[in-house]
This record gives structure tokens, C-alpha cells and sequence, in this order.
């Protein structure tokens, strides 16, 4: 009996350990993602300098390459040179002005000498008459030529200024050439090369900020009371020792609506089940990565 009781004693011993509590199992899980742009060239020709690499840290309006401009240089330089043919079509008003105050000066001139002759009866009130009408007749003159000259002059404007405006679609495509890289952000992927010929909308390189990362995790409909936007959790990622290493997350987002779990998060039959999907921002000082898998505690 003695024996018996030794050997149930041992086997409880062993059992004990074994049937304990496991380490807590995760609320959610999750992959890690971020916001990625895309930078697409605003410019067709030859792409003269893309200067950036994979795992390039870019900021906000660097200067990362140019599209070759020649051909829009050219054209810039072609409707120059139609702006002053046009113009050199247009009348100077001012040498014509001075002829008719030359004249009416002369007029007024001779229009006071006779207003002292009538005085003193050696001309007649008809010599004053007649170059008083001289007078106007030259004011009326003078009026309608500036003005047949200023409007021959607004219709050359008018022909110059579809012209300009052309200028002006020029260098903003110049403007545009020139690669300017949008926000602050890491070099995931690179699209083209220097010397390649590329085209509005072709993409130039892939860009993602990844000071902080989302974690995209999906719970179940029973944990959605214990998620509310804004509330911090926590975030556990692989350890190199194979433990877990924790970081502070916050929930930004939560689906409305209910979908199937993601076949890359659990079992066949949890990928049967109805979740709703949230999104977790995280800081990262560098040990997180696009793609790494995370869970999450509540």
C-alpha cells in the first residue's frame, strides 16, 4: 500500500505542472502595415536623375530627380518669339499725340495774334472764326486717331495674351518635371531608373512612413465592447529569445461592419468566423516591420 500511495503521489506531482494556467492567449491578432504612397512622375520624357534607394528616408519637398525639359524649353522659346512679332505690329501713340499738340499749340498760337488784330480792326471776326473751327476740327481729329490706335493696340494685346497664358502651361509642366518627393517617408520599393523614358502617371517609387505603424487585427463580435477608438492596449511582437516583446498601441479605427477572418490569422475554423477588423497605431523605433505579425491584449 505503502507503494501504491508513492506512485499516485508522483503522478499527481508530474500532473500538476503539466495541467497548469498557459500563458494568456492574445485578444486579436494582427498584421502590421502602413500608409503607402506611390510617387508618379507629373512629366513625360526621359527621366534624367532618380536619386533615391530601398530604405531611403526621404523628407516632405526633397528634390529626388528631374524629367528632361528640352523640348519644353524650345517651345518657351518659340512663343517668345511669337509674343514680339505680334507686339512689334503695335502703333506708338505717344509721337502721334505730340504732331496734334503741335498743331493746336501753332492754332492757338495764331488765334490769339488775330484775337488782337480783330481788336484793332486790321483782320476780320470771320479770320478768327475760321481758325477757331481749325482748332476743334484738330482736337476732334487728334481724339479719333489715339483712340483707332488704342484699340488697334488692345486687339494685338488680345492676340498676345493666349500666348502668355501658353508660357505659363509651360513652366508649370517645367515646374512638374522636376521630382519632389511628398512627405516625410522610407523607400519601400523603386519603380524606375535614370535614363528610362517615362510618362504621366507612371509609377517612380513606393513610400511609407514608418515612424509609426498600424496593426490591422481582427477580434470577435463578443471582445468588441472592450475596443473603443482612442483607448490604449497592448502590443506584443515576437522576441528574438523567442519570448514577447511589449509596446503601447491606440486604437484609431473599428469596423462597422462584420467580415470573415483573414485565412493568414488563425485555424480553419476560426477563419470561418465573423470578426470585425480595427486598426492599432504604434510607435517604432525600428523593430517593427510591414508585414510582422502582432497581437493584441485588452
Amino acid at each position: 500500500m505503502a507503494r501504491i500511495s508513492l506512485i499516485l503521489i508522483l503522478g499527481a506531482a508530474l500532473w500538476l505542472p503539466a495541467c497548469g494556467p498557459e500563458e494568456g492567449g492574445a485578444d486579436a491578432y494582427g498584421n502590421f502595415e502602413a500608409e503607402e504612397v506611390i510617387v508618379s512622375a507629373e512629366s513625360n520624357g526621359r527621366l534624367m536623375a532618380l536619386a533615391v534607394e530601398e530604405g531611403q528616408d526621404l523628407v516632405a519637398g526633397q528634390v529626388v530627380g528631374y524629367v528632361d525639359t528640352s523640348a519644353l524649353y524650345l517651345q518657351k522659346q518659340q512663343l517668345r518669339s511669337r509674343i514680339r512679332a505680334v507686339l512689334s505690329k503695335q502703333q506708338a501713340i505717344a509721337p502721334q499725340a505730340r504732331v496734334f499738340e503741335e498743331q493746336k499749340a501753332n492754332l492757338r498760337r495764331e488765334i490769339a495774334r488775330f484775337e488782337k488784330l480783330v481788336a484793332d480792326g486790321a483782320a476780320t471776326p470771320k479770320q478768327l472764326d475760321d481758325l477757331r473751327g481749325q482748332l476743334e476740327l484738330v482736337e476732334r481729329q487728334e481724339i479719333a486717331q489715339i483712340t483707332a490706335l488704342e484699340t488697334a493696340n488692345r486687339g494685338i494685346n488680345a492676340e498676345v495674351q493666349p500666348l502668355l497664358d501658353q508660357i505659363a502651361i509651360i513652366d508649370d509642366q517645367v515646374r512638374r518635371a522636376t521630382i519632389r518627393n511628398p512627405r516625410d517617408g522610407r523607400v519601400l520599393v523603386r519603380y524606375a531608373e535614370a535614363d528610362e523614358i517615362t510618362g504621366f502617371g507612371k509609377p517612380l517609387y513606393k513610400l511609407a512612413d514608418t515612424r509609426e505603424l498600424i496593426l490591422r487585427a481582427y477580434v470577435s463580435g463578443d471582445q468588441l465592447s472592450q475596443v473603443q477608438i482612442g483607448s490604449t492596449v497592448n502590443v506584443r511582437v515576437d522576441a528574438p529569445d523567442g519570448g514577447w516583446e511589449s509596446l503601447a498601441g491606440k486604437v484609431t479605427w473599428v469596423s462597422e461592419e462584420a467580415e470573415f477572418t483573414p485565412k493568414v490569422i488563425q485555424t480553419k475554423e476560426e477563419r470561418v468566423s465573423m470578426v470585425y477588423a480595427m486598426k492599432v497605431l504604434v510607435p517604432n523605433d525600428g523593430r517593427l516591420k510591414i508585414g510582422m505579425p502582432g497581437e493584441v491584449m485588452f
